[in-house]
Protein backbone atom coordinates (compact mmCIF):
# COMPACT_ATOMS: atom_id res chain seq x y z
CA UNK A 1 0.00 0.00 0.00
CA UNK A 2 1.51 3.77 -1.22
CA UNK A 3 1.66 6.31 1.38
CA UNK A 4 -1.30 7.84 -0.97
CA UNK A 5 -3.42 4.94 0.16
CA UNK A 6 -2.50 5.26 3.17
CA UNK A 7 -3.71 8.46 3.94
CA UNK A 8 -6.54 8.12 2.11
CA UNK A 9 -8.03 5.20 4.06
CA UNK A 10 -6.72 6.75 7.40
CA UNK A 11 -8.38 10.14 7.33
CA UNK A 12 -11.90 9.38 7.08
CA UNK A 13 -11.56 7.49 10.03
CA UNK A 14 -10.32 9.83 12.39
CA UNK A 15 -13.06 11.60 13.06
CA UNK A 16 -15.93 8.74 13.41
CA UNK A 17 -14.71 8.19 16.77
CA UNK A 18 -15.60 11.27 17.94
CA UNK A 19 -18.26 12.16 16.29
CA UNK A 20 -20.65 9.71 17.73
CA UNK A 21 -19.37 10.60 20.80
CA UNK A 22 -20.10 14.43 20.86
CA UNK A 23 -23.24 13.91 19.34
CA UNK A 24 -24.37 11.81 21.84
CA UNK A 25 -22.96 13.92 24.58
CA UNK A 26 -24.36 16.93 23.23
CA UNK A 27 -28.19 14.94 22.98
CA UNK A 28 -28.08 13.94 26.28
CA UNK A 29 -27.27 17.50 27.95
CA UNK A 30 -30.32 19.03 25.90
CA UNK A 31 -32.54 16.52 26.90
CA UNK A 32 -31.09 16.63 30.65
CA UNK A 33 -32.03 20.45 30.20
CA UNK A 34 -35.17 20.60 28.70
CA UNK A 35 -36.87 17.58 30.28
CA UNK A 36 -37.58 19.06 33.80
CA UNK A 37 -39.28 21.87 31.14
CA UNK A 38 -41.30 19.07 29.56
CA UNK A 39 -42.69 17.93 33.28
CA UNK A 40 -43.16 21.19 34.02
CA UNK A 41 -45.39 21.73 30.73
CA UNK A 42 -47.06 18.59 31.38
CA UNK A 43 -47.66 18.89 35.00
CA UNK A 44 -50.90 20.77 34.50
CA UNK A 45 -52.33 18.51 31.77
CA UNK A 46 -51.59 15.18 34.02
CA UNK A 47 -53.44 16.78 36.40
CA UNK A 48 -56.84 17.84 34.79
CA UNK A 49 -56.87 14.44 33.55
CA UNK A 50 -56.27 12.83 37.20
CA UNK A 51 -58.40 15.17 38.56
CA UNK A 52 -61.64 14.15 36.03
CA UNK A 53 -61.31 10.64 36.87
CA UNK A 54 -61.15 10.71 40.52
CA UNK A 55 -63.98 11.54 43.62
CA UNK A 56 -64.84 14.67 44.33
CA UNK A 57 -64.09 13.94 48.45
CA UNK A 58 -60.26 12.99 47.25
CA UNK A 59 -59.61 16.27 44.77
CA UNK A 60 -57.47 18.29 47.35
CA UNK A 61 -57.23 15.36 50.51
CA UNK A 62 -55.94 12.61 48.39
CA UNK A 63 -53.14 11.43 46.68
CA UNK A 64 -51.72 12.74 43.12
CA UNK A 65 -52.30 9.43 41.33
CA UNK A 66 -56.71 8.65 42.63
CA UNK A 67 -56.73 5.01 44.47
CA UNK A 68 -60.13 4.68 42.74
CA UNK A 69 -60.77 5.67 38.98
CA UNK A 70 -64.22 7.14 38.32
CA UNK A 71 -65.60 8.56 35.31
CA UNK A 72 -68.91 10.50 36.64
CA UNK A 73 -67.47 13.21 36.08
CA UNK A 74 -67.39 12.92 32.37
CA UNK A 75 -71.30 11.70 32.91
CA UNK A 76 -72.06 14.96 34.66
CA UNK A 77 -70.17 17.18 32.47
CA UNK A 78 -71.93 15.66 29.49
CA UNK A 79 -75.54 16.35 30.81
CA UNK A 80 -75.35 19.24 32.78
CA UNK A 81 -74.29 21.55 30.76
CA UNK A 82 -75.87 20.26 27.45
CA UNK A 83 -71.82 19.71 26.36
CA UNK A 84 -72.61 18.42 22.75
CA UNK A 85 -74.73 21.42 21.93
CA UNK A 86 -72.09 23.74 22.68
CA UNK A 87 -69.09 21.72 21.23
CA UNK A 88 -70.73 21.73 18.50
CA UNK A 89 -71.19 25.68 18.45
CA UNK A 90 -67.54 25.69 19.37
CA UNK A 91 -66.51 23.59 16.46
CA UNK A 92 -68.87 25.59 13.62
CA UNK A 93 -67.89 28.78 14.92
CA UNK A 94 -64.21 27.76 14.97
CA UNK A 95 -64.42 26.79 11.87
CA UNK A 96 -66.18 29.37 10.04
CA UNK A 97 -63.81 31.83 11.56
CA UNK A 98 -60.64 29.98 10.60
CA UNK A 99 -62.29 29.72 6.66
CA UNK A 100 -63.04 33.08 6.80
CA UNK A 101 -59.72 34.39 8.31
CA UNK A 102 -57.89 32.34 6.13
CA UNK A 103 -59.38 34.04 3.24
CA UNK A 104 -58.93 37.24 3.86
CA UNK A 105 -55.34 36.67 4.76
CA UNK A 106 -54.12 34.57 2.05
CA UNK A 107 -55.52 37.07 -0.73
CA UNK A 108 -54.64 40.31 1.44
CA UNK A 109 -51.22 39.17 2.13
CA UNK A 110 -50.54 38.20 -1.72
CA UNK A 111 -51.90 41.43 -2.58
CA UNK A 112 -49.41 43.34 -0.04
CA UNK A 113 -46.48 41.14 -1.24
CA UNK A 114 -46.60 40.93 -4.54
CA UNK A 115 -49.09 43.38 -6.41
CA UNK A 116 -48.26 47.50 -6.50
CA UNK A 117 -50.97 49.61 -6.13
CA UNK A 118 -51.60 52.83 -4.63
CA UNK A 119 -51.17 53.72 -1.27
CA UNK A 120 -49.81 49.63 -0.26
CA UNK A 121 -47.63 50.92 1.89
CA UNK A 122 -49.98 53.27 3.51
CA UNK A 123 -52.75 50.76 4.05
CA UNK A 124 -50.65 48.00 5.28
CA UNK A 125 -49.15 50.32 8.14
CA UNK A 126 -52.91 51.16 8.89
CA UNK A 127 -53.92 47.62 9.07
CA UNK A 128 -50.86 47.03 12.13
CA UNK A 129 -52.00 50.12 13.68
CA UNK A 130 -55.09 47.61 14.60
CA UNK A 131 -53.24 45.28 16.34
CA UNK A 132 -51.87 47.67 19.01
CA UNK A 133 -55.15 47.75 20.09
CA UNK A 134 -56.46 45.38 23.18
CA UNK A 135 -59.01 43.68 22.53
CA UNK A 136 -60.63 44.34 25.83
CA UNK A 137 -60.43 48.41 24.96
CA UNK A 138 -62.93 47.28 22.10
CA UNK A 139 -65.25 45.08 23.93
CA UNK A 140 -67.81 48.41 24.44
CA UNK A 141 -67.47 50.32 21.09
CA UNK A 142 -68.22 46.47 19.36
CA UNK A 143 -71.37 45.83 21.57
CA UNK A 144 -72.50 49.05 20.56
CA UNK A 145 -71.95 48.97 16.89
CA UNK A 146 -73.27 45.11 16.62
CA UNK A 147 -76.60 46.42 18.82
CA UNK A 148 -76.84 49.25 16.02
CA UNK A 149 -76.64 46.73 13.35
CA UNK A 150 -79.25 44.38 14.85
CA UNK A 151 -76.06 41.60 15.10
CA UNK A 152 -75.80 41.41 19.09
CA UNK A 153 -77.09 37.92 20.68
CA UNK A 154 -76.25 35.98 17.19
CA UNK A 155 -73.89 33.77 16.18
CA UNK A 156 -73.23 35.72 12.58
CA UNK A 157 -72.39 38.99 14.70
CA UNK A 158 -69.68 36.92 16.78
CA UNK A 159 -68.21 35.44 13.63
CA UNK A 160 -67.70 39.17 12.07
CA UNK A 161 -66.13 40.11 15.33
CA UNK A 162 -64.03 37.13 15.18
CA UNK A 163 -62.74 37.45 11.51
CA UNK A 164 -62.32 41.33 12.13
CA UNK A 165 -60.10 40.97 15.14
CA UNK A 166 -58.11 37.86 13.31
CA UNK A 167 -58.00 39.09 9.93
CA UNK A 168 -54.76 41.96 9.98
CA UNK A 169 -52.31 39.25 12.18
CA UNK A 170 -52.67 36.24 9.90
CA UNK A 171 -52.40 38.68 6.90
CA UNK A 172 -49.01 40.11 8.32
CA UNK A 173 -48.01 36.46 8.51
CA UNK A 174 -48.97 35.13 4.90
CA UNK A 175 -47.76 38.14 3.66
CA UNK A 176 -44.32 37.44 5.58
CA UNK A 177 -44.81 33.69 3.71
CA UNK A 178 -45.34 35.05 -0.07
CA UNK A 179 -42.26 37.58 0.12
CA UNK A 180 -40.06 34.63 0.56
CA UNK A 181 -41.33 33.39 -2.69
CA UNK A 182 -39.74 34.18 -5.96
CA UNK A 183 -41.10 36.68 -7.90
CA UNK A 184 -39.94 34.78 -11.30
CA UNK A 185 -42.84 32.24 -10.82
CA UNK A 186 -45.51 34.81 -10.84
CA UNK A 187 -43.52 36.49 -13.81
CA UNK A 188 -43.72 32.93 -15.85
CA UNK A 189 -47.19 32.15 -15.06
CA UNK A 190 -48.46 35.71 -16.38
CA UNK A 191 -46.02 35.15 -19.81
CA UNK A 192 -48.11 32.16 -19.93
CA UNK A 193 -51.43 34.13 -19.69
CA UNK A 194 -52.14 33.24 -16.76
CA UNK A 195 -54.68 35.60 -15.04
CA UNK A 196 -53.78 37.12 -11.26
CA UNK A 197 -56.47 35.03 -9.59
CA UNK A 198 -55.30 31.47 -11.51
CA UNK A 199 -51.86 32.75 -10.69
CA UNK A 200 -53.07 32.75 -7.23
CA UNK A 201 -54.83 30.15 -6.58
CA UNK A 202 -52.63 27.64 -8.70
CA UNK A 203 -48.88 28.75 -8.45
CA UNK A 204 -48.46 30.47 -5.02
CA UNK A 205 -50.87 29.30 -2.83
CA UNK A 206 -49.82 25.46 -3.20
CA UNK A 207 -46.48 27.03 -1.96
CA UNK A 208 -47.49 28.49 1.34
CA UNK A 209 -48.86 25.61 2.79
CA UNK A 210 -46.34 26.08 6.10
CA UNK A 211 -48.18 29.18 6.52
CA UNK A 212 -51.47 28.31 5.80
CA UNK A 213 -50.66 25.48 8.76
CA UNK A 214 -49.70 28.04 10.48
CA UNK A 215 -52.44 30.72 10.45
CA UNK A 216 -54.68 27.58 10.95
CA UNK A 217 -52.80 26.86 13.91
CA UNK A 218 -52.76 30.04 15.66
CA UNK A 219 -56.63 31.05 14.89
CA UNK A 220 -58.25 27.60 15.95
CA UNK A 221 -56.49 27.83 19.24
CA UNK A 222 -56.87 31.17 19.72
CA UNK A 223 -61.14 31.08 18.76
CA UNK A 224 -61.89 27.73 20.19
CA UNK A 225 -60.55 29.32 23.50
CA UNK A 226 -61.68 33.01 23.39
CA UNK A 227 -63.82 33.58 25.82
CA UNK A 228 -64.59 37.47 26.64
CA UNK A 229 -66.31 38.34 23.50
CA UNK A 230 -68.37 35.25 23.66
CA UNK A 231 -69.55 35.76 26.86
CA UNK A 232 -70.46 39.30 26.34
CA UNK A 233 -71.75 39.61 22.95
CA UNK A 234 -73.84 35.99 22.97
CA UNK A 235 -76.85 35.91 25.60
CA UNK A 236 -78.83 33.26 24.66
CA UNK A 237 -77.69 29.82 26.13
CA UNK A 238 -77.84 27.67 23.20
CA UNK A 239 -75.77 29.93 20.87
CA UNK A 240 -72.45 30.27 23.19
CA UNK A 241 -69.30 28.13 22.33
CA UNK A 242 -68.14 25.73 24.75
CA UNK A 243 -65.88 28.36 26.60
CA UNK A 244 -68.19 30.62 28.67
CA UNK A 245 -70.56 27.26 29.33
CA UNK A 246 -67.85 25.47 31.16
CA UNK A 247 -67.01 27.99 33.26
CA UNK A 248 -70.47 28.41 34.90
CA UNK A 249 -69.44 24.91 36.40
CA UNK A 250 -67.51 26.99 38.77
CA UNK A 251 -69.48 27.64 41.62
CA UNK A 252 -69.46 30.54 43.99
CA UNK A 253 -69.14 28.60 47.35
CA UNK A 254 -68.19 24.88 45.35
CA UNK A 255 -67.31 23.95 42.96
CA UNK A 256 -67.53 20.36 40.60
CA UNK A 257 -64.10 19.82 40.00
CA UNK A 258 -64.47 16.29 38.40
CA UNK A 259 -66.97 17.40 35.95
CA UNK A 260 -65.46 20.81 35.28
CA UNK A 261 -61.91 19.17 34.49
CA UNK A 262 -63.77 16.11 32.41
CA UNK A 263 -65.23 19.23 30.52
CA UNK A 264 -61.33 20.67 29.59
CA UNK A 265 -60.15 17.50 28.95
CA UNK A 266 -62.79 16.71 26.20
CA UNK A 267 -62.38 20.45 25.21
CA UNK A 268 -58.82 20.38 24.80
CA UNK A 269 -59.19 17.10 22.08
CA UNK A 270 -59.75 18.99 19.16
CA UNK A 271 -56.85 21.45 19.60
CA UNK A 272 -54.83 17.87 19.88
CA UNK A 273 -56.39 16.61 16.79
CA UNK A 274 -55.26 19.76 14.39
CA UNK A 275 -52.00 20.42 15.80
CA UNK A 276 -51.31 16.49 15.36
CA UNK A 277 -52.44 16.87 11.57
CA UNK A 278 -50.92 20.13 10.97
CA UNK A 279 -47.82 19.80 12.64
CA UNK A 280 -45.01 18.93 9.77
CA UNK A 281 -46.08 21.99 8.07
CA UNK A 282 -46.20 24.39 11.32
CA UNK A 283 -42.77 23.11 12.04
CA UNK A 284 -42.02 24.18 8.55
CA UNK A 285 -43.84 28.00 8.37
CA UNK A 286 -41.72 28.37 11.58
CA UNK A 287 -38.54 27.40 10.51
CA UNK A 288 -39.09 28.93 7.29
CA UNK A 289 -37.89 32.24 8.21
CA UNK A 290 -34.53 31.03 10.09
CA UNK A 291 -33.07 29.32 6.86
CA UNK A 292 -34.08 31.89 4.56
CA UNK A 293 -30.67 33.44 3.13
Amino acid sequence: MTTTETIRTATPTEPVGHKPFRFLLGKSFATFVLLPFCVLMAFPFVWMLLTSMREANTIFGGTFFPRKFTFAGYSTAWTSIQFPLHFWNSVWITSVTVIGVLVFATLSGYAFAKLDFPFRNTLFVLLLLTLMMPSTALIIPLYLQLKAFGLLDTQVGLLILYISGSAPFAMFLMRAFFQTLPDELIEAARVDGGSEFTIFRRVILPLTRPGIATVVIFQFLQTWNEFLIADTVLRNTDSLPLQPVLFSLMGQYSTDWPALTAGLTLSVIPVVVVYVRMQRQFVAGMMLGAVKS
